[in-house]
């Protein structure tokens, strides 16, 4: 973590001064744009869903992505993804993420997405542009938005916000003095906020989470075709001794689940976030590679031996996808009367 960062994080340490006048700037300047953007909004003829954060770096919008096209697909619902698709380097923009021969297309998170979901996945950093490809060459009926949530120019109908309940929100400031991309109380204007970790005691007054849990599944081989060594459940993991690697928001946290699931030494080695691994990031004299299924799909051409990544699954309670599928009825609907009216 840098210096900068870690001063966003430490509850003792003031926001430095000498950022205050860059802050008032930047929230000038993210207020001008987002009134520019709400002129030329635009509405998809189906609902939206946006998942972001109000913070710079992992907050957990991903595995909550897959949670929601897992159960909107067991409600009948045909979603498709959109996403800035950062670091990717496609050919041309929109992007069809199911065209991409590597995640240096796409970016990690939009390919790990295309095949863990398997629905549609289109990249752009313009969302509309995203949207309307999704929707003229796929038969989605809902778009889902990974990340986006300070993109204005697509109207959304509903809004997730995802808060780290470790680091919170940090010292409260926004960018360069603080973490965050809007004031906290932004999140009183979204439909939902959802804690990844537990309860988070940073949230504004009068602001209530959904709970989620990043649960361990399964230790899988590295190589999305590897059908070299088996896969096993987080609990019967038989190594002793594993380098953990993240190239993610909070590698921390990573590390944290791999010591309290397995019977082993856990040696961390944090890398910044989206980080383009080489071979030589892995010479490790002894044990076994773990990482992040984000950062699998990113060393599946890499000469890797004993590599794995953990697979986990979102947790929430039935309570949030009752509401949600609940108001996606009533979006729905009254999208389908404004269509055929």
């Amino acid at each position: 973590m840098s210096w900068l960062e870690t001063r966003w994080y430490n509850s003792l340490a003031p926001a430095p001064i000498f950022l205050r006048p860059l802050e008032a700037l930047f929230k000038c300047l993210a207020g001008h744009k987002k009134k520019r953007d709400l002129i030329s909004q635009w509405d998809a003829p189906v609902p939206v869903i946006v998942v972001g954060n109000i913070s710079v770096g992992g907050t957990g919008k991903t595995p909550l992505t897959v949670y929601l096209v897992d159960q909107l697909k067991a409600q009948g619902y045909k979603p498709g993804i959109i996403s800035r698709g950062y670091k990717s380097k496609a050919p041309q923009y929109p992007f069809d993420v199911s065209l991409a021969v590597s995640s240096d297309e796409s970016g990690d998170e939009p390919y790990m997405l295309q095949r863990r979901c398997q629905c549609p996945v289109v990249i752009d950093a313009d969302r509309r542009s995203a949207a309307e490809y999704l929707l003229s060459h796929y038969d989605c009926d809902l778009i889902i938005s990974d990340d986006g949530l300070q993109h204005y120019r697509l109207a959304r109908d509903i809004e997730i916000a995802v808060v780290d309940s470790e680091r919170g929100l940090g010292n409260g400031h926004c960018l360069p003095a603080g973490p965050l991309r809007e004031e906290p109380l932004r999140l009183k204007s979204v439909n939902y906020v959802v804690s990844n970790g537990g309860e988070c005691a940073a949230l504004p007054k009068g602001v209530v989470a959904y709970d989620m849990q990043l649960m361990p599944c399964f230790f899988h081989p590295c190589g999305w075709n590897s059908a070299s060594s088996r896969s096993y459940p987080f609990n019967e993991f038989p190594y002793k001794k594993i380098n953990a690697v993240a190239g993610i928001g909070h590698p921390q946290r990573f590390f944290n689940t791999l010591k309290s699931i397995v019977g082993a030494e856990v040696l961390g080695y944090p890398k910044p976030d989206h980080y383009s691994f080489s071979e030589s990031d892995f010479n490790f004299a002894d044990g076994v590679t773990v990482m992040t299924e984000k950062d699998a799909v990113k060393v599946s051409t890499l000469n890797l031996k004993n590599a794995w990544y953990l697979e986990v699954s979102a947790q929430l309670p039935d309570s949030f996808m009752s509401v949600l599928i609940e108001q996606l009825k009533h979006i729905a609907n009254k999208k389908g009367n404004k269509r055929n009216g």
